[in-house]
C-alpha cells in the first residue's frame, strides 16, 4: 500500500472513529445503566468488547454502511423497551459509513485519473466529515487547482414547509444532534489541519446560498438533505454547473422516501436515464454523460 492510501484510509478510520469505537460502546453502556437505573460494573467499561461483544459487533458493522447501533435493549418485568441513546453515544466525524467515504474516493479516484476539471461539493455537511475527506484526497494528491465547498445552514435542518416533507422533521428543535454550528466544523476541519482557503464555506439555507453561489465547474456533488426541499434544491442549482463525467452523489436515497421522490423527480423531468449505482443500502450515485 502506498503511504497516499495508507494516509486516506487512516483519515477514513479517523473520521468513523473506528479507531475509538469502543468508547462509543462504552458511552452507550454507561447512559443504558443511567437510563434504566442499573448498576455501573466499572470491569465492563474497561472490557468492553469482552463483556459485550454483540454491542461492540452491531457499532462495527453498523459503521460499514452508516447504520443506526445507538440502541439498547431493556427488559423489566416482562416488558421490552428499547431506548434510544444517540444524543450521548455518537462521536464520529460523519454518520455516512466506510462504504459511502469509499464511494468518494472512488468517484475521486476517476476525476483525477481522467482530468475531470471542477470543484467538490457537500449539501449538508453535519460535522464535515465529507468534506474533511475531500479536502484530505485533494492534500494527498497535491491537487492545487481545485476547492471544496461546505454548504450546511449550520443551524440544522429546515422546519418541512412543503406537502412532501410533511412527517419529515428533522429540524433543530427534534433533533438537535443535526444542528452543528458553522465554528464546530471549522474547528473539525483545523483538527486535521485541512482547514485553508480552499475549503470554502456556504452558510445558510440552500434556497438562499447555491443559487447565487461563486461555484463554477463542479467534477464531484454530494448531497445530503434528507428532505424533498433541500435535495431538490440542491439538485435545480447545481446540476448544470457539474461538468460531462462529473459525478452526482445522494446520500439519503434509500433511507427517506422525500429525497428519493426529489431525485426521481429531477430526473425523469431532466430526461436522465443514466442508471443510478447502488452504493449501500441508503447511498446511490451516477456519472453525468
Amino acid at each position: 500500500m502506498t503511504p497516499t492510501r495508507r494516509y486516506l484510509d487512516l483519515l477514513k478510520s479517523a473520521l468513523l472513529n473506528d479507531i475509538y469505537i469502543e468508547n462509543e460502546v462504552r458511552l452507550l453502556y454507561l447512559f443504558a445503566m443511567h437510563a434504566t437505573r442499573g448498576k455501573v460494573d466499572f470491569e465492563v467499561v474497561r472490557q468492553i468488547g469482552k463483556h459485550i461483544p454483540d454491542a461492540l459487533a452491531k457499532a462495527q458493522k453498523a459503521r460499514l454502511e452508516g447504520r443506526p447501533w445507538w440502541y439498547w435493549e431493556s427488559v423489566s418485568g416482562g416488558n421490552q423497551k428499547i431506548i434510544n441513546l444517540r444524543n450521548g453515544c455518537e462521536f464520529s466525524h460523519t454518520m455516512i459509513g466506510r462504504k459511502r467515504l469509499e464511494n468518494i474516493e472512488h468517484c475521486l479516484d476517476v476525476i483525477r485519473a481522467e482530468g475531470i476539471p471542477g470543484d467538490l461539493i457537500e449539501t449538508g455537511v453535519w460535522l464535515g466529515g465529507a468534506t474533511i475527506f475531500m479536502r484530505g484526497y485533494l492534500a494527498a494528491y497535491d491537487l492545487p487547482e481545485r476547492s471544496v465547498w461546505v454548504a450546511d445552514s449550520f443551524e440544522g435542518l429546515p422546519k418541512p414547509s412543503l406537502a412532501q416533507d410533511e412527517g419529515w422533521d428533522f429540524s433543530a428543535a427534534e433533533m438537535p444532534i443535526l444542528a452543528v454550528s458553522l465554528d464546530e466544523v471549522k474547528e473539525n476541519f483545523r483538527r486535521y489541519d485541512l482547514l485553508d482557503d480552499r475549503v470554502r464555506f456556504l452558510k445558510g439555507w440552500f434556497k438562499d446560498t447555491l443559487p447565487t453561489a461563486p461555484i463554477g465547474k463542479l467534477a464531484l456533488a454530494r448531497m445530503d438533505g434528507d428532505l424533498y426541499e433541500s435535495t431538490m434544491d440542491a439538485l435545480n442549482a447545481l446540476y448544470d454547473r457539474v461538468v460531462p463525467g462529473g459525478f452526482l452523489l445522494i446520500d439519503d436515497y434509500g433511507d427517506f422516501e422525500p429525497c428519493r421522490r426529489a431525485v426521481d423527480e429531477f430526473r425523469q423531468h431532466r430526461g436522465i436515464t443514466v442508471p443510478l449505482q447502488r452504493v449501500d443500502w441508503s447511498g446511490m450515485f451516477w456519472r453525468k454523460p
